[in-house]
């Protein structure tokens, strides 16, 4: 039987994202998002138009999606609450959000160089995209002010006991995603079963970078 609750936020369950980008000044900005999605080799992500992150990504066009792995929840927390905006709105000051420009040493992270893209990798992250930006969409209605990103994924950095020996595959066994459903982390490392999708399906030939 199904009711009608009225749900407030529709996470129903995405995986977490350290987006890094790069500031004006060239010092590197880190910010957790969840609102991301993978088509072939295009990661389409949704953040907050009024953010140091949204406003890095379309002046410099290029950012890195570290993807942390649930035993990560704590560094992620850690700047949850955290901007590297100095002015910001009073809706977020009344969250709790607080102005900090260093925000991988907050979050306990190190920042490690990319090889196609300015902004730095997370080396602790066991999953690493480098990107650059393709298009963007503002998303707008009365509670949201938002923009959607399409960014082309042009290098992927996985940390090696993800990969199943003598192939190009992430172990999916192995990787432990952190995972928010309705704002509350979640991840699991337990296989419940193949999906039948997965038969018909073969990963594309991956894209030389120029």
């Amino acid at each position: 039987m199904h009711q009608v609750p009225g749900v407030k936020v529709l996470y129903f369950g995405t995986p977490v994202v350290l987006i890094s980008t790069r500031n004006e000044d060239g010092t590197a900005n880190l910010a957790p998002m969840s609102s991301a999605w993978w088509l072939g080799p295009y990661a389409m992500l949704g953040m907050g138009s009024a953010s140091r992150t949204t406003r890095n990504l379309l002046r410099e066009g290029e950012c890195v999606l570290n993807l942390p792995s649930a035993a990560m929840a704590d560094a992620v927390d850690r700047i949850a609450l955290t901007t590297g905006e100095p002015e910001f709105s009073d809706r977020k000051r009344a969250q709790g959000y607080r102005f900090e420009p260093d925000k991988f040493g907050t979050a306990g992270l190190t920042e490690q160089p990319s090889e196609l893209v300015a902004p730095p990798r997370a080396l602790e992250c066991p999953i690493q995209m480098e990107g650059r930006l393709v298009a963007s969409h503002e998303v707008a209605g009365p509670e949201v002010n938002a923009t959607a990103f399409q960014v082309e994924v042009v290098r992927t950095h996985v940390e090696e006991e993800l990969i199943v020996p003598g192939t190009h595959h992430v172990d999916p066994v192995a990787w432990d995603p952190l995972i928010m459903k309705f704002c509350e982390f979640f991840g699991a490392g337990v296989n419940v079963r193949p999906s039948r999708l997965a038969g018909g399906w073969r990963m594309p030939p991956l894209r030389t970078p120029a």
